[in-house]
C-alpha cells in the first residue's frame, strides 16, 4: 500500500509517454481482462507520430503547452475515471472503452498545423481548435473503418472540452456515450492542473493565448493572477456541468494503489496555494519561484530568441 502523502507525481513517470501507455494498459486490463487494444495501439502509434511530425501531411507539434504530454496526461486521467466509475458499478462496453480513450488522444489534435500552413505556431488555432480535432477525428476514423456512430461518439465526447458548453446542448447516442463526454471534460482539466509543472506552464499557456488572439489576459503576471479564481470555476464546472465524475478519482486510487484519496484533488490544492503564495510575497519576481522542470530557463531563452 502507497502512503497517502504519496504524489500523484510519484504513481507514473508522466514524462514518458510509454510508462504513461503502459498504467493505461493496466488499469484498463483491471476493467476489462480481455480488451483488445490493437485498436487503441493504432492509435497511439498515429498520435505520438502526429506530435512528432512523424504523419503524412502534417508538421511537428510547436505548442509548448498543448503538446504530447499534455494528450497523454489527458488520456491517463480519462482512464483513471473509467475505471473509478467501473469500481462504482458503471457499465460500460468494450466499445464504449477504446471509443473513450481514442477520443482522448485526439482530443487536441486541432493544434498540429498542417505542411501547408506555415505561418506562425499551432497556437492560433487556440479558438478554433476544438472544431479543427473534431474535423481530424472524423478524417481519422473514417479512414480507420469506424461507423458513422462511432465517429458521431467521438464528436460528442470531443465538444465536452470546450470550457464554455453546455452538456444539456449536445447530443449523445446512449447515457454511456454522455459520461464518456463529461468524463473527458474533466480529464482535460485534472490532466492539466494537476501536473507537476503546471504553473511553471502557464507563461507558455499565455503566450498561445496571444498568438491565438484569445482576449482578458494582458501579461505572463495577469495569467497567473487569474488562475485562481479560473481554479474555482473549473471546480464549479466539475459539478454543475460535468456531473461530479471527478469523484470516481479516489475509487480509482484506492483499488489501484490502495490510497483512499483524490490525489488530482490534492495536487491541485496545492499548486494554487502556492501560486497565491508567489503572488502575495514574490510578484516581482515570480519566474524565480517557479523552478520546476528547468522550464524558466526555456522560456528565457525564447524570450531572447524574440528580441533578437
Amino acid at each position: 500500500m502507497k502512503s497517502e502523502a504519496t504524489q500523484i507525481a510519484c504513481l507514473v513517470n508522466m514524462e514518458e509517454p510509454q510508462s504513461v501507455l503502459e498504467e493505461v494498459k493496466a488499469v484498463v486490463s483491471m476493467m476489462m481482462p480481455d480488451f483488445d487494444f490493437e485498436p487503441v495501439n493504432h492509435a497511439i502509434s498515429d498520435v505520438v507520430n502526429l506530435f512528432h511530425g512523424q504523419y503524412p501531411g502534417y508538421r511537428k507539434c510547436n505548442t509548448q503547452y498543448h503538446d504530447l504530454k499534455h494528450t497523454t496526461d489527458a488520456l491517463l486521467a480519462m482512464t483513471r475515471l473509467i475505471h473509478g466509475a467501473m469500481v462504482n458499478e458503471q457499465v460500460f462496453s468494450q466499445k464504449d472503452i477504446e471509443l473513450g480513450l481514442i477520443s482522448a488522444l485526439l482530443h487536441d489534435t486541432g493544434y498540429i498545423q498542417t505542411i501547408d500552413e506555415d505561418v506562425g505556431t499551432g497556437a492560433k488555432f487556440t479558438l478554433t481548435h476544438i472544431g479543427r480535432s473534431i474535423l481530424f477525428m472524423e478524417k481519422y476514423l473514417s479512414e480507420n473503418g469506424y461507423s458513422r456512430e462511432d465517429i458521431e461518439c467521438c464528436r460528442a465526447t470531443l465538444e465536452c472540452t470546450g470550457l464554455n458548453v453546455k452538456i444539456s446542448e449536445i447530443n449523445f447516442g446512449s447515457s454511456e456515450i454522455e459520461m464518456l463526454g463529461k468524463m473527458l471534460g474533466t480529464a482535460d482539466l485534472l490532466g492539466q492542473i494537476a501536473d507537476r509543472t503546471y504553473l511553471e506552464k502557464l507563461p507558455f499557456l499565455y503566450h498561445e493565448f496571444k498568438e491565438g488572439d484569445v482576449p482578458d489576459f494582458e501579461s505572463e503576471l495577469d495569467m497567473l493572477k487569474k488562475t485562481p479564481e479560473f481554479y474555482d470555476r473549473t471546480i464549479e464546472r466539475f459539478e454543475r456541468e460535468l456531473g461530479g465524475v471527478n469523484r470516481y478519482m479516489r475509487d480509482h486510487f484506492r483499488v489501484r494503489w490502495g490510497i483512499d484519496k483524490d490525489l488530482y484533488m490534492t495536487s491541485m490544492e496545492n499548486k494554487i496555494k502556492y501560486l497565491k503564495y508567489v503572488l502575495e510575497d514574490h510578484e516581482d519576481d515570480y519566474r524565480e519561484y517557479l523552478r520546476r522542470g528547468n522550464l524558466m530557463e526555456k522560456l528565457d531563452r525564447i524570450d531572447r530568441q524574440r528580441e533578437s
